[in-house]
């Protein structure tokens, strides 16, 4: 069993930056990816970027350069900073964990909203 928690949205204005976390608890020994995905209003949830446990990245590229994912393992915190915010931003993030045989684990999600 595993349990993620996001937190760290809010309100910020375009241009600013914020820093999202997901606290991971329970057996993580089957998880093969780590990855944020976020869904704004009336869109399909998309993929914003993924790390694996050897630390490979990849990134939509609608954030390549202003976003960053990161894994904290010695307290098992998986981080999304967001760099450069735009508008187009504004979505609830879910933190997201796949097992190496194919479930997911899903947050609750958190809310970014970017003001222009």
């Amino acid at each position: 069993q595993v349990q993620l928690v996001e937190s760290g949205g809010g309100l910020v204005q375009a241009g600013g930056s914020l820093r999202l976390s997901c606290v991971v608890s329970g057996s993580t020994r089957s998880i093969s990816i780590w990855g944020w995905y976020r869904q704004a209003p009336g869109k399909q949830r998309e993929l914003v970027a993924t790390v694996s446990t050897g630390d490979s990245t990849n990134y939509a590229d609608s954030v390549k350069g202003r976003f960053t994912i990161s894994r904290d393992n010695a307290k098992n915190i998986v981080h999304l900073q967001m760099n450069s915010l735009k508008p187009e931003d504004t979505a609830d993030y879910y933190c997201n964990a796949r097992a190496f045989w194919g479930h997911e684990y899903w947050g609750q999600g958190t809310q970014v909203t970017v003001s222009s």
